[in-house]
């Protein structure tokens, strides 16, 4: 194995980092219910991810780089990730979430680099817009098929774990395959499935 790309939100992070937005603002539970079915795949990826986003108009930046800078976690990620590259494995987070969370946690669980999607602002507030690299349903393996080209990695050297509907089209492109207390659809397609919230049950399923 030489590549292992993350899922941010549910993985990598214990939650959704936009649902934590939404708490703020008070309309946690409107927005958890949207998220809940684009993970399930009900929803089409792209057009949930606007509908949340736009909830969240007038949420105080300094608000959002609080709540991003005090997210919770999955056990075991930091010493995951460091296992991992003491291998040798190049580690990466692909997220549909946003870069305000996965460039900060980038350096705290040194993860090599993040591919997010980022929240439109002016003056000070969010405009209930986004932009960025993990938009649509197939971004994820869009983005990966790129990066193993860059990185001269075939798939069968290439570990994914997520755990929603939006990480199917990066599994469709490794031989390693991990559904992380994962939503059904995402199990169907997986080689590895853990049901415990922690990462390092991963290590002991690798050969």
């Amino acid at each position: 194995m030489r590549l292992c790309v993350f899922d941010f939100d549910s993985t990598l992070m214990d939650g959704e980092t936009i649902d934590f937005f939404a708490e703020a603002l008070g309309i946690g539970e409107k927005v958890a219910v949207i998220t809940e079915r684009a993970m399930n795949g009900e929803l089409d990826f792209f057009e949930s991810l606007q509908q949340r986003v736009k909830l969240l108009e007038g949420l105080d930046v300094e608000t959002v780089e609080r709540i991003s800078r005090s997210l919770p976690y999955m056990p075991g990620a930091k010493e995951t990730i460091a296992a991992l590259k003491a291998q040798g494995i190049t580690v990466v987070c692909f997220s549909g979430g946003f870069r305000t969370a996965t460039s900060y946690a980038k350096d705290v669980l040194g993860f090599d680099a993040d591919f997010s999607n980022a929240l439109h602002a002016k003056e000070g507030k969010l405009t209930g817009e986004v932009g960025g690299d993990m938009m649509f349903n197939w971004s994820k393996g869009d983005m990966l098929v790129r990066l193993q080209g860059l990185l001269k990695v075939t798939p069968e050297e290439t570990m994914v774990v997520g755990d929603g509907a939006n990480d199917l089209s990066m599994f469709a492109h490794a031989g390693t395959r991990v559904a992380f207390c994962a939503k059904p659809v995402l199990k169907e397609a997986a080689n590895i499935i853990i049901d415990t919230k922690d990462l390092r049950e991963i290590l002991g399923r690798l050969v």
